[in-house]
C-alpha cells in the first residue's frame, strides 16, 4: 500500500519546518504525523549526509509519494536536486514538487520539467567552467601563477626549506610559522 510522504528541511535551528508543511496541507494533501520528516541542515550539504532524510529513506517504499515545497528542499543546487528526483523514481517512488506547479516526477510533465531544469543547471555548471578556464588563462597569459598568493614571502619560504633539509618536522615548522602543514608542503614540493 503506498504512502504519501513530506520533506521539509529549513537552514539553521531558527528557522521552522511548520510554514513548508503549512503550505504542503493548503495544497489539499493530508500526510501523516509519523510520515512527516524535517531536517535543519545546511542546502550545500548532500542529501545523502542529512539524517533525516536518511530517516525518510528507510521508512519510504515503491509506490510511495513524497512532497516536498520546493525543488532546492531535495539538493546543494538544480543538478543534485534532480539526481536525488531520479535516484528516488528509480526506487519506484514519485515526487510532487509545490513550487514546480505540484508537478509529478512520474508524469509526461514531471519529466519533462526535470529534464528542463536539469539541462538548465548543466548549462550554468558549463558556463562557470568556462569563466574558470577563462580566468586561468587570462591570469597566466599576464604571468601570474595559478592559485592564491602564497602566505609565506619568498624569503621565509627559503627558512622553511631550509628547515624541512635539516629535517625539522613539518607540522613543528607549520607552527613556528603560523600557517598550515599543507602550506609548508607545498613550499617544500616546490623545493
Amino acid at each position: 500500500m503506498s504512502g504519501t510522504f513530506a520533506y521539509a528541511r529549513v537552514s539553521t535551528a531558527s528557522q521552522e519546518p511548520g510554514n513548508q508543511i503549512m503550505e504542503i496541507e493548503a495544497a489539499g494533501f493530508s500526510v501523516e504525523l509519523h510520515r512527516i520528516v524535517s531536517d535543519t541542515v545546511s542546502g550545500s550539504t548532500a542529501v545523502a549526509q542529512r539524517k533525516g532524510f536518511s530517516l525518510l529513506l528507510d521508512k519510504m517504499e515503491k509506490g510511495d509519494v513524497l512532497i516536498v515545497t520546493k525543488l532546492d528542499r531535495l539538493g546543494r543546487d538544480a543538478i543534485d536536486a534532480v539526481g536525488t528526483v531520479a535516484d528516488l523514481e528509480k526506487m519506484g517512488i514519485r515526487v510532487h514538487c509545490l513550487a514546480l506547479g505540484g508537478v509529478d516526477s512520474a508524469s509526461s510533465a514531471g519529466k519533462m520539467t526535470m529534464n528542463v531544469i536539469n539541462a538548465v543547471a548543466q548549462f550554468e555548471h558549463d558556463l562557470l567552467v568556462e569563466r574558470a578556464q577563462s580566468g586561468l588563462a587570462r591570469a597566466k597569459a599576464a604571468g601570474k601563477p595559478p592559485g592564491r598568493p602564497s602566505t609565506l614571502s619568498a624569503g621565509r619560504q627559503d627558512l622553511v626549506k631550509e628547515k624541512i633539509r635539516n629535517g625539522e618536522i613539518i607540522s613543528s615548522i607549520a607552527r613556528q610559522f603560523g600557517t598550515s602543514r599543507q602550506t609548508i608542503m607545498g613550499v617544500r614540493d616546490q623545493a
